[in-house]
């Protein structure tokens, strides 16, 4: 008769756990993209991080990105089949910055960041991907 020992399956099982998560955060590393330079009539220095945390899309602008002077500047996005998604804003209150964002889940991917001022509802700049930087959403089956 064979008997599973209960040290070797703990062993296995925590080997198993540890891989997986390795794994994930492999996969997390290598969804990182950086996109072009943002140009525009106020947004013209910087860059867009984009990189996968708990299978989310995060946006982060670069250390050398200006806010511009706009009175409501936010973070706007579009998707790789022209959608449109207007979220946070980037300056806030205190004169803090939201400098980085978790794109909502319904996005499914972001071919382009603009920043984008309500007020006059004007693109003050924006900056592309290579290629669509591709979220695990409801686009992608989760």
């Amino acid at each position: 008769m064979n008997l599973i020992n209960p040290t070797k399956l703990a062993i296995s099982l925590a080997l198993v756990s540890a891989f997986a998560a390795t794994g994930l955060a492999q996969q997390d590393m290598m969804m990182m993209s950086k996109s072009s330079m943002f140009k525009g009539i106020e947004a013209n220095t910087g860059t867009v991080s984009a990189e996968m945390k708990n299978k989310r899309i995060v946006l982060s602008l670069s250390k050398d990105f200006k806010t511009p002077k706009s009175p409501a500047p936010h973070w706007q996005v579009i998707d790789s089949a022209g959608n449109v998604y207007l979220l946070k804003q980037v300056k806030i209150a205190g004169g803090k910055m939201n400098r980085s964002i978790t794109v909502p889940a319904y996005v499914k991917d972001v071919a382009k960041v603009q920043i984008w001022c309500s007020f006059a509802e004007v693109n003050l700049g924006e900056a592309m991907f290579k290629t669509p930087v591709m979220g695990m959403g409801m686009g992608m089956g989760m």
